[in-house]
C-alpha cells in the first residue's frame, strides 16, 4: 500500500462546477446553509447540510437528515450534475485568495498511514463529531469532505504540480467570497506514477483541518475489514479524501482571543497584573503582532500592545512555545483564571479573517471585557507538535482559503 493514490474521482459534469461547488460544510450553521443553497438546487449544501431540506429545527444528527443527503446525492447523479471519472486520477487544485495562490494534489491518503501516525495530527476529536461524519460517509457510501494535508518541502513534487496546471483547468470558478477554487485532471499514467512515487518517499504528511473527517475515516474502514471476509487492503475505504499542499504554501491566520471580564479586577489592577510578565505599551491604533512573543490587547477604547518578557518563552518544547501557549500559561490562565479554555464559558475564539475590528465590536458593543489578537501560528510550528505526538492548544489555526466541498468527492466501491 502506497501512501496515496488515485481515485476515480466524483465530479460536476463540465460547467456544472460553480453550481455544485459550497462552502466547507462545517464552516456554516444550518441557518446560514438555508440561505446560501437559497435558489441552488445543485448547491453542494445539499448533500453536506441536508437538514436544508428538512423542516427547520431537525436535529443535523436525527437518520433523516443522512437519509436526505443520500437521496440527494441519488438525484445529482440521475440528473448528470455529479459524474465520475472512468479511470482513476489525480487531480491538481488551485486555491486563489487576493494575491495568495496555494496549489495542491487532491488524492486517496493511507488509512494505514494515519493509524501508524505517518500522516500525522495535531488536535483532539470529539466523539460526537466523528460519529456524524461516519453516519454521513455510510450514508453516502462515499466522502465528500476533503481533509486539508500539508506535505514538507519537496520542490520536485512542486515542479510536477505546476506542469500538470500549465494548461487551461477542467473546472474553474469563483465562489461568492471571492475565491478562486480551479481543479485540472491528471489522467497520464506516467505523471500518475511520478506522483505516487515522491509521495511515498516522503516521511509524513500533516494533518491541517479534518481530523474528524479522518478519523471517522479510519472507524468505516475498520468496520467495513471486519465485515468483509475477502479483505485485501485494497479497497477504496482504506483511502480517504485529502487535499494536500505544500507546507510553505499554506496560509495560517491569527486566531485570537475575547473574554468576558476581567476576573473581578478594574482595569489599573488588570494592567498591573499583566506587567508582571509582559511589558505594555500604549497604542493609538489596532495592533496586529508581527512577530512571536507578541500580542495586542484591546479594553474598551485603548489598545495595547504587550511583548512577553525575557526568560519566559521555553527553549525547546514545540507547544509550549506556541503563542497560544505563550498567552494561555503567562496571562489567561494566571491572571484571568481560565484554566481550561477548551469549556470555560467565558472565553471565546474569533478567526483572523474577520479583522481587528471585529476584536473591537465584541468589546465596545458585544459585551466582552477584553481581546487579544495573535500572532499567527507557523506551519513549522504546526508540524513540530505533531512530529512530536503533541496536541496543539485549542483554537491554535484558522487556516485560509477554505476547500469546497463537491469538486471532487471520493465514492467507497
Amino acid at each position: 500500500m502506497t501512501l496515496i493514490r488515485p481515485f476515480t474521482g466524483l465530479r460536476p459534469a463540465p460547467s456544472r462546477a460553480a453550481e455544485v461547488a459550497a462552502p466547507p460544510y462545517d464552516v456554516l450553521s444550518s441557518a446560514e446553509a438555508r440561505v446560501r443553497a437559497a435558489g441552488k438546487p445543485w448547491s453542494f449544501l445539499h448533500i453536506s447540510k441536508p437538514e436544508i431540506d428538512l423542516p427547520t429545527g431537525t436535529d443535523p444528527y436525527a437518520p433523516e437528515v443522512y437519509a436526505k443527503a443520500a437521496e440527494n446525492l441519488g438525484m445529482m447523479l440521475a440528473e448528470g450534475v455529479l459524474v465520475r471519472d472512468e479511470s482513476p486520477c489525480y487531480y491538481v487544485y488551485r486555491l486563489v485568495m487576493d494575491t495568495h495562490s496555494q496549489t495542491g494534489l487532491v488524492a486517496a491518503a493511507s488509512v494505514s498511514d494515519y493509524n501508524t501516525n505517518r500522516i500525522r495530527k495535531h488536535e483532539f476529536t470529539r466523539p460526537d463529531k466523528e460519529d456524524d461524519r461516519v453516519r454521513q460517509i455510510d450514508a453516502l457510501n462515499a466522502q465528500t469532505g476533503p481533509v486539508l494535508l500539508a506535505y514538507p518541502s519537496a520542490p520536485s513534487v512542486d515542479k510536477l504540480l505546476a506542469s500538470a496546471s500549465a494548461e487551461t483547468p477542467d473546472a474553474d470558478l469563483t465562489a461568492d467570497d471571492g475565491i478562486r477554487h480551479s481543479l485540472w485532471v491528471i489522467r497520464d499514467a506516467t505523471m500518475i506514477s511520478k506522483l505516487t512515487e515522491a509521495f511515498d518517499s516522503m516521511r509524513a504528511l500533516y494533518i491541517a483541518d479534518g481530523h474528524h473527517r479522518s478519523a471517522a475515516a479510519s472507524r468505516v474502514a475498520a468496520t467495513r475489514q471486519i465485515k468483509n471476509p475477502n479483505h485485501n487492503g485494497s479497497e477504496s475505504y482504506n483511502y480517504f479524501l485529502s487535499v494536500i499542499f505544500p507546507h510553505h504554501q499554506m496560509r495560517i491566520m491569527d486566531y485570537n482571543r475575547v473574554m468576558t471580564d476581567l476576573n473581578g479586577m478594574d482595569r489599573t489592577r488588570f494592567l498591573q497584573r499583566i506587567g508582571e510578565n509582559f511589558s505594555v505599551q500604549l497604542r493609538s491604533t489596532p495592533v496586529k503582532p508581527e512577530k512571536s512573543g507578541e500580542f495586542g490587547m484591546y479594553l474598551p477604547g485603548q489598545w495595547y500592545q504587550l511583548q512577553i518578557r525575557a526568560g519566559l518563552t521555553p527553549s525547546s518544547e514545540p507547544v509550549e512555545r506556541l503563542d497560544v501557549s505563550l498567552l494561555q500559561n503567562n496571562l489567561i490562565a494566571p491572571v484571568l483564571g481560565i484554566t481550561d479554555p477548551r469549556r470555560d464559558k467565558r472565553i471565546d475564539f474569533v478567526g483572523g479573517i474577520r479583522g481587528l475590528s471585529e476584536l473591537e465590536k465584541r468589546v465596545d458593543k458585544g459585551g466582552m471585557a477584553v481581546a487579544f489578537s495573535m500572532f499567527a501560528t507557523t506551519m513549522e510550528g504546526l508540524m513540530a507538535v505533531a512530529d512530536d505526538n503533541k496536541v496543539m492548544p485549542p483554537k491554535s489555526t484558522w487556516f485560509e482559503p477554505k476547500l469546497a466541498d463537491g469538486l471532487v468527492s471520493h465514492v467507497l466501491d
